[in-house]
């Protein structure tokens, strides 16, 4: 594979991973490749004295993710995974609206244009920005069963996930990616009170990436305290464990 040159951007002087690596002048990494390079980069910059911010998810293995955060803590480095999707407006909105109701039952459907799994990983993997919404919403999930439909000639998918709240409520996660598929979200959530149908048009994303590097700017400098910090790794953690076991699941159907 040829690789292209080094250049300027913005005026500024790209350089190689290695010369990244054994910099003094370079003292945090931003991992934004495919999902599959995760966990080898965050090594090796972790190895290398630098604090790393990771696009999600951080791995493509639950075990993978335990042993880096334990890595990060003998370096003394944070290592924090991106979370953009928290931070978007329509998450804000559904948090507020969910709040103090009793959930009857719910679902949520994802619908995209492929991608190329060896790339991106299995689909509860390049999806677990839904999943974070479903467990950030409703507390632990566990799962009961999953299935995966594959047209691999047309380039679709069809993956549907049954969880259960821990009070045993149902919700069902479904991604469905196909050429022509437009990028589209839609929900359904009933409780006790009521009903919540897809989402009203609650505005526009602003600065969520920025928001969430002034996020991981607050854990460099220690703003952030040790039960936020193991809370949300416990979530972190949650999801992957959970997207590794539906994974799992779909696997020994086939």
């Amino acid at each position: 594979m040829q690789r292209r040159e080094l250049g300027n951007i913005e005026e500024v002087q790209q350089i190689s991973l290695e010369d990244a690596l054994s910099s003094q002048e370079v003292d945090v990494a931003y991992i934004c490749s495919e999902s599959s390079s995760h966990e080898d980069y965050i090594r090796q910059f972790l190895n290398a004295g630098k604090h790393v911010l990771v696009e999600y998810p951080m791995t493509l293995s639950w075990a993978a993710a335990q042993d880096l955060w334990k890595l990060a803590e003998e370096k003394g480095k944070v290592l924090h995974e991106e979370h953009v999707e928290l931070l978007m407006e329509e998450f804000a909105f559904l948090k507020k609206e969910v709040v103090g109701k009793d959930l009857l039952k719910g679902s949520l459907l994802f619908t995209a244009s492929p991608l190329e799994e060896e790339r991106f990983g299995f689909p509860a993997f390049s999806g677990i920005s839904r999943l974070t919404w479903l467990v950030s919403l409703f507390g632990e999930l566990s799962l009961v069963s999953a299935t995966l439909e594959e047209r691999k000639e047309d380039q679709y998918m069809k993956m549907t996930v049954c969880l259960e709240t821990e009070n045993k409520r149902p919700l069902t996660w479904i991604e469905e990616k196909g050429p022509g598929l437009k990028r589209n979200r839609h929900l359904s959530f009933h409780f006790k009170s009521g009903s919540l149908e897809n989402m009203p048009n609650v505005g526009v994303n602003k600065n969520i990436f920025l928001k969430d590097q002034n996020i991981f700017v607050q854990k460099l400098l220690g703003q952030f305290s040790e039960k936020e910090l193991a809370a949300e790794q416990k979530r972190i953690l949650h999801c992957l464990w959970l997207a590794e076991e539906i994974q799992k699941y779909c696997s020994s159907k086939k």
